[in-house]
């Protein structure tokens, strides 16, 4: 038996959104640019997936820029911003995705734009008062975090933080790619001005993201060579990828409250299991239900002279799971977000991360397997 609980990396396409990117690979071949019937057809295959994914953010179409996912788009973002809208100062935090923190580290380091960390607690909350008082500082600033943390799960206030935003004049991107899909998003309530989305977060497929660019902010492409996307990004559109987004954004919120309902169950089973089967166990981020991602446990084991090997024990005895972030797998040193909330070294972090084909099967075997493997 093999158990995948790594979906916070990514998650197994889903059957229905396989159905639709094969229809279009198999009949929808026409590059949206082309002005002949083939390529008008393929045009609107496209405009009706921006409909569908504006509709589902409350957006306006035109507000909707597809990418090759959050990486890229958290780039696009930051660097037109520093380019194009005059910013001067990003305030982030040391718990961001490196798109964004090596992003602004690159800005700061060249001196374009100067780089603000706002201080966060041992669970990864961020200070919202430090948070005010950089704003008050630095008026006119980009503000750069997270809805929700990728390793450790915990949920920012984002309605919260964009009133602040307001106050002092400052713009707000939110990386959002652990949420969308799973969470309702409303763009106009929330009051966001630049928001990033991954499809192969939530069944859709890799490769195929978008980019939320409030109206009235005028961006410049940083790929350029074509005038595709409004001409904010050449090249020819991921057809099929971009229809696979909007299929598997579609089928996630017809399903969102059951699918939170299961999962969050899941975590609870899954945590309380370990607490009962693991003595010295504790958990990293927030825990209550409402400030934490239900798709996300972050598990701190007590030292273990195997604790290095740990996941590879794990991956032996049929467990898939993550130390940290995914997107860092196979660098030397170790997370920078259970660094940054003081995490203690000889302490082992694990995170499962759970979809909607997760199964209480699954978090049973997964629960036993790591208590032999942290046991033996």
């Amino acid at each position: 038996m093999r158990v995948y609980l790594d979906n916070a990396a990514t998650t197994p396409l889903d059957p229905e959104v396989v159905s639709a990117m094969t229809d279009v690979l198999s009949n929808c071949f026409g590059n949206p640019s082309a002005q002949h019937a083939i390529g008008r057809n393929a045009k609107g295959v496209m405009e009706m997936a921006r409909r569908k994914i504006a509709e589902l953010i409350n957006a306006k179409p035109s507000e909707i820029l597809f990418t090759s996912g959050g990486t890229e788009a958290d780039n696009i973002v930051i660097r037109s911003a520093v380019n194009d809208l005059g910013i001067k100062h990003i305030i982030t935090s040391p718990i961001e995705h490196h798109a964004v923190l090596s992003t602004v580290e690159e800005m700061h380091h060249k001196g374009v734009a100067e780089m603000h960390l706002v201080s966060i607690n041992d669970k990864g909350e961020i200070d919202l008062a430090h948070l005010e008082q950089l704003t008050s500082q630095y008026p006119g600033s980009l503000i750069s975090l997270m809805h929700a943390n990728n390793e450790i799960g915990t949920l920012l206030d984002l309605k919260k933080v964009s009133a602040i935003a307001k106050k002092y004049n400052c713009l707000f991107h939110s990386d959002t790619v652990q949420t969308i899909g799973h969470y309702k998003i409303d763009v106009e309530e929330l009051g966001l001005d630049f928001l990033v989305c991954s499809a192969h977060k939530f069944n859709g497929p890799k490769g195929s993201g978008f980019l939320f660019v409030k109206n009235t902010h005028k961006l410049r492409p940083i790929i350029t060579g074509g005038g595709q996307e409004k001409n904010m990004r050449a090249g020819t559109e991921n057809l099929h990828g971009i229809v696979g987004l909007a299929k598997a954004l579609e089928i996630s919120h017809s399903i969102m409250p059951e699918k939170q309902q299961k999962l969050q169950a899941l975590k609870s089973l899954m945590r309380t299991l370990i607490a009962a089967e693991i003595p010295g166990v504790g958990f990293n981020g927030v825990q209550e239900d409402d400030k934490s991602l239900y798709t996300v446990l972050n598990v701190s084991l007590p030292p273990n002279p195997a604790g290095d090997m740990l996941l590879f024990k794990l991956d032996i005895e049929g467990v898939c799971a993550s130390g940290g972030s995914a997107c860092s797998s196979g660098a030397s040193k170790g997370s920078h977000v259970l660094a940054a909330i003081h995490h203690p070294d000889e302490r082992t972090g694990v995170r499962f991360s759970f979809g909607k084909f997760t199964t209480e099967e699954d978090i049973r075997f997964a629960v036993e397997k790591l208590r032999k493997v942290v046991t033996e």
